[in-house]
């Protein structure tokens, strides 16, 4: 690999696309590597990248939320963006916990604290 310590994090983007994304850029490589070249540029299939380099960030997003297992809960971020105007703000807290109801609370602090002290290296107890 190129980059092995490379992290992305999409920050604004939500979560509920990143399933979709993983299982076509799969397809597109199992079917595609053959041309121009990419399997020497992508030898593995694109989603087995994704667990140690990619984090997914939200704040409104009921239906990423119940892709976890797919998606991975450590690669799920939670973002507040106060005082953005594309947020959740006044009512962050409530639509927080109402959209983490049905999570282990294991998941939900790695969600909202775990997740991110890890990924920027940050001097905290995940």
């Amino acid at each position: 690999m190129r980059f092995p310590e490379l992290k992305v994090a999409y920050s604004e983007g939500q979560i509920g696309w990143i399933p979709y994304i993983l299982e076509r850029a799969d397809r597109v490589w199992e079917d595609n590597r053959g041309w121009g070249g990419v399997a020497d540029i992508v030898p593995e299939k694109p989603s087995s990248y994704f667990k140690d380099h990619v984090w997914g960030c939200f704040f409104d997003d009921a239906h990423g939320l119940r892709s976890v297992d797919e998606i991975g809960e450590d690669n799920i971020t939670y973002e507040s963006d106060y005082p953005h105007s594309d947020s959740t703000w006044p009512r962050t807290r409530q639509i927080a916990e109402e959209q983490m109801a049905d999570l282990t609370d294991a998941q939900r602090r790695k969600i909202v604290r775990g997740n991110a002290i890890k990924l920027f290296g940050l001097d905290f107890v995940a």
